[in-house]
């Protein structure tokens, strides 16, 4: 492969807010909230940024890889929730990290996003445009969730996580990857910006937060996601119970147990942290990849598939092997 993994971080908002606290907002329960999507607490700005969360995982992922950001030739950052129109995040954190040299831009592929930056980066690496990139997933989702609509407020969570990879001098074979969107099916997880009014144009002020057809999402992910990890395996010649750990986009405990069950694979290759964190869009894979490789859960040797998907319909999959 042409690039290797050579550091992590992540970083959350300190409030935590349990589902208990929850009851005082909506009509639900704990039991309820469990039962349904495995979650039992999030994380949720009190202040911080998605730039804030971006910077302080971008940070520590370079301290693990024993890098700094002067080194650093590309950073690009998945985002659906920045505060700021301009400048884009990334901008942000090459400004506070010192990556004077690196080139530094967003994208938005919700919560698919941190795979889409990764398969971007892999791209740019492949070629040989750059030799290094800081990759990051980071939102503050808590500020365009409606806290009065049950079915969407109970799921999100704030955070970041971020990941530096370096070009693997001995490789030029990008990684192996299945990256697909389906537009036709955008409006089941949708949420609007800024309404359409200027000089010229009475629109009207609306305020829009996340909506989202929960069934629809759900058969989308448990059937689409794995179709494309099979179809990954395909590309590589191995088996599903060939892979050490799946890291999947953690959205819902049940999504995950569904695939885990069509893939015939056993749920302990499943690790999960979505009982803590809940669904963070685009920074759930960093956030849970970090985690595994600081407990020393993943290891150099395994074979690790990242897998997500999210509103656009986005999703993909690309397989890490770790050394």
């Amino acid at each position: 492969m042409a690039i290797k993994l050579k550091g992590t971080g992540r970083a959350l908002p300190d409030r935590v807010v349990t589902n208990e606290e929850l009851v005082a907002l909506v009509d639900t329960s704990d039991e309820w909230i469990r039962e349904r999507t495995g979650i039992g607490s999030r994380h949720v700005s009190t202040g911080e940024t998605v730039a804030d969360l971006a910077v302080a995982a971008a940070k520590k992922a370079l301290e693990d890889a024993g890098a700094t950001g002067d080194e650093v030739e590309l950073i690009l950052v998945a985002s659906c929730s920045s505060e700021m129109a301009l400048p884009c995040v990334a901008c942000q954190v090459q400004s506070a990290i010192g990556a004077h040299k690196a080139v530094a831009f967003d994208l938005n592929a919700a919560c698919s996003g941190f795979l889409f930056a990764m398969h971007t980066a892999d791209a740019y690496m492949a070629s040989g445009i750059y030799h290094n990139a800081l990759v990051i997933g980071a939102e503050v989702l808590s500020k365009i969730v409606n806290w009065e609509d049950r079915g969407t407020c109970i799921l999100f969570g704030d955070g970041a996580g971020a990941a530096y990879f370096a070009k693997d001098p001995e490789s030029q074979t990008p990684l192996p990857y299945v990256q697909r969107s389906d537009g036709t099916k955008g409006q089941v997880l949708a949420c609007g910006q800024h309404a359409h009014k200027n000089a010229f144009y009475e629109g009207e002020d609306n305020l829009q937060y996340v909506t989202m057809d929960g069934r629809e999402v759900f058969r989308f992910a448990t059937r689409q996601v794995p179709e494309a990890i099979l179809e990954l395996l395909g590309k590589t010649a191995l088996e599903p119970d060939d892979i050490d750990c799946y890291v999947l986009h953690q959205a819902n405990r049940r999504i995950i147990e569904s695939i885990a069950k069509r893939l015939q694979v056993d749920i302990a290759k499943f690790p999960s942290n979505v009982e803590r964190v809940g669904n963070t869009s685009s920074a759930s894979i960093p956030i849970l990849l970090d985690e595994l490789r600081k407990e020393g859960r993943i290891k150099p040797g395994m074979k690790v598939v990242l897998s997500g998907f999210g509103a656009g319909l986005t999703y993909g999959a690309c397989l890490l092997e770790l050394s």
